[in-house]
């Protein structure tokens, strides 16, 4: 089971993760972070979300390789990963220099990593049945960035989102803290559109 949660910056997608799993899982879930407190703004959003969850929650940070820690958790867990798109960050910036043309570089050379994790995280996922719920970003719906990673991130984090909505069974989208179920609402537009209906 993959329940994806997408939204733009802080509309309520962890949160409402959060409520999933507790829902689920009660105090027995594991919830994997993948940021890195690099500034001072990052640690204090980092200690935000640890606020906001159960503390009986088992809290694992990993920033790269999320995929090993799926192959080593017990069947059936209830898993949040939060998120996605922080995760995909890690991996296109790993090994990247201070310089900008560095940096591009790099990214170029992992985004390839990035869906091979991506691929790696669903095959432990079906082999080990876990509950899993992914927060990821959504970042299609704002200006086209003017540097090329920028358009390099947006591109690969649109992509990964498209290949994990169509294997979960479940995909929200959270407006201002609402959260709208929009797989099913798509796969209802597809059977009316292949049955040539107007309803």
């Amino acid at each position: 089971m993959i329940t994806l949660v997408l939204g733009g910056a802080r509309s309520g997608k962890s949160s409402f993760a959060q409520q999933i799993a507790w829902q689920r899982g009660g105090y027995d879930v594991i919830y994997l972070a993948t940021a890195l407190s690099g500034d001072e703004e990052m640690a204090a959003r980092i200690k935000d979300h640890r606020q906001n969850r159960p503390i009986e929650w088992k809290t694992i940070e990993e920033p790269l390789q999320v995929s090993k820690i799926f192959s080593a958790l017990p069947p059936g867990q209830v898993v949040v990963l939060d998120c996605l798109t922080i995760l995909i960050s890690n991996i296109l910036l790993r090994e990247a220099e201070a310089g900008p043309t560095d940096f591009d570089f790099a990214a170029t050379g992992n985004e390839k990593e990035v869906f091979l994790e991506i691929e790696m995280m669903l095959k432990h996922s079906r082999e080990k049945k876990l509950d899993l719920i992914m927060v990821s970003n959504e970042v299609g719906q704002s200006l086209v960035p003017t540097y090329r990673l920028g358009r390099l991130y947006r591109d690969v984090v649109g992509r990964a989102n498209q290949l994990l909505a169509g294997v979960a069974g479940q995909v929200y989208l959270l407006y201002a803290g609402l959260p709208v179920e929009i797989k099913e609402l798509a796969q209802k537009h597809l059977e009316q559109y292949h049955n040539g209906g107007d309803e």
